[in-house]
């Protein structure tokens, strides 16, 4: 493919505007349409005069406005930060403060003022989309420039900003077009998550770079179990790409089989581990699909593993593998001294090549201790425990640290104990994940010491304290269950001994 990506997606408006490419709730867009916006947009933001190659913060949800707006930034020699409309306000001002980006573009309204930063306001997007104008693609984003900023959970409360170049965003998309996969050739891919989230990415780009139709489904609709389903047979996915989690709640349903969904052959999983039950049932209920499960960290570009699990996988490991690297990447399991390990030794997992982030924005400290170099390619230490056999094959058994995966999102424990202990009625707080069977997080548990209150019961303080979070940081980090205790164990050096929490959480 020696078209860029850019222009690749533009070709479709070009050779048919009318063709879909975007199907939101009730509504159908075309690439014309997304040529047409993104050509206005990038012509605008040129015309403001902004340092070139600076990122751009990009606020909204899932509407088709979103990703014409994230094309248009691109095609203006930006890269796009997205941060989700249902972010809390701190978050976006956390954001902004961090990356220091050179706009702020409004597609849904913003909840609160950026007084400092040139914005465009909703209400001006939705007249410059109305503009049609003659473009020419003289300086989008290329090379190692910055394509996108997806902003992650951090230590301290503080997130870090992962910068994906476009030669990183190329790498993937070619493979996950290419032979490994062998997707369908009309792409219908269904489009789950945030745009806040990379797994967003797994559909987007390589839906639109096919001519494909990106199948969108709200948060509202995932939220609400009867109104999922409905949307969902109204939708012609044939390639699902979601967290394990997600489906997981959709195998609840008894007609979510292959009779009810015959267009549906292909399933890809990332952003948290694919538990062999998960597998199983749904090879049970769609025999004839293709279900794959990848795996990579957001610093290496979405995903940097595949493997298909048909039923001989299934009979062979009770633990799923997460795959073989893909072309351009090199994987290493290494020891506490970063001395490689023989196969099929546990050690962290360091990856390199094409994939790795140039690092994270404006975070000169958290780079110099994840990221190196290995000759001229990024390298990346993942803080995964894995193994790798003598053909290749990665096996994953959980994280070095405090960081775990909950419903697809990165959390780092340190980041929300920090968070909660900020919390008016709390005196001092520990966040633990409680696992289940498979070895994946099903909910995060609170330890907390109270601060002196007059709430009549531990329901009502808990019901407060809920209330106060849910402005204070993302819904996925609240954790589900809060235990109340008159102090915490301390470790020898004085701090909260985060892994005799965890091992009481565990052991009951």
């Amino acid at each position: 493919m020696t078209e860029s990506l850019i222009d690749q997606i533009d070709s479709y408006a070009i050779s048919d505007g009318s063709k879909i490419a975007y199907h939101y709730e009730n509504q159908q867009n075309t690439y014309g349409e997304l040529k047409a916006y993104s050509d206005a947009l990038a012509e605008h933001i040129d015309a403001m005069g902004l340092p070139i190659n600076q990122p751009i913060i990009v606020f909204g949800g899932k509407s088709f406005e979103m990703i014409a707006t994230f094309i248009g930034v691109v095609k203006s020699g930006h890269a796009y930060i997205p941060v989700d409309v249902n972010s809390p306000k701190e978050r976006l001002e956390m954001i902004n403060k961090i990356a220091e980006p050179v706009a702020v573009i409004a597609v849904a309204d913003l909840p609160v003022a950026m007084p400092n930063v040139p914005t465009i306001s909703k209400a001006e997007l939705d007249q410059i989309f109305l503009e049609r104008v003659n473009y020419h693609l003289t300086h989008a984003v290329s090379d190692d420039q910055t394509f996108y900023i997806i902003f992650t959970s951090g230590t301290t409360g503080v997130p870090k900003g992962v910068q994906i170049s476009y030669n990183n965003l190329k790498s993937f998309v070619d493979w996950m077009v290419g032979d490994d996969f062998k997707l369908p050739t009309e792409l219908q891919m269904l489009q789950q998550p945030a745009y806040s989230f990379d797994l967003s990415v797994m559909s987007l780009y390589p839906t639109l770079v096919r001519g494909g139709v990106l199948q969108v489904l709200s948060k509202k609709t995932t939220d609400n179990f009867i109104v999922l389903f409905t949307a969902l047979r109204s939708l012609s996915i044939n390639v699902w790409v979601s967290t394990p989690s997600f489906v997981d709640i959709c195998l609840l349903e008894s007609t979510f089989d292959q009779q009810h969904y015959p267009q549906l052959t292909h399933f890809l999983f990332c952003g948290e581990e694919l538990t062999h039950q998960t597998a199983a049932a749904l090879k049970k209920r769609f025999p004839d699909a293709h279900v794959f499960n990848t795996y990579g960290p957001t610093e290496s570009t979405v995903a940097i593993t595949q493997i298909e699990i048909t039923n001989e996988i299934l009979d062979t490991y009770d633990r799923l593998p997460i795959g073989y690297v893909k072309a351009g990447m090199q994987a290493t399991v290494v020891d506490d001294k970063k001395m490689p390990v023989a196969n099929g030794q546990k050690g962290e997992l360091v990856i390199d090549g094409v994939g790795v982030s140039k690092g994270y924005i404006n975070n000169p400290e958290k780079n110099a201790q994840v990221f190196y170099k290995v000759g001229n390619a990024n390298a990346y230490r993942t803080g995964d425990i894995t193994s790798i056999d003598e053909n290749g094959l990665l096996k994953y058994f959980g994280r070095k640290d405090f960081q775990i995966k909950l419903n697809g999102f990165r959390i780092e424990l340190e980041d929300v104990s920090g968070i909660i202990s900020k919390e008016a009625h709390i005196k001092q707080a520990v966040v633990v994940p409680k696992y289940n069977a498979q070895h994946t997080v099903s909910m995060l548990i609170a330890y907390i010491v109270p601060e002196a209150n007059d709430f009549k019961s531990e329901l009502a303080l808990t019901a407060a304290i809920k209330k106060n979070l849910s402005t204070m940081m993302m819904a996925y980090m609240i954790p589900q269950k809060l235990v109340y205790r008159k102090s915490l164990p301390l470790s020898t050096n004085g701090k909260i001994d985060i892994k005799a929490v965890i091992k009481e959480v565990n052991s009951q």
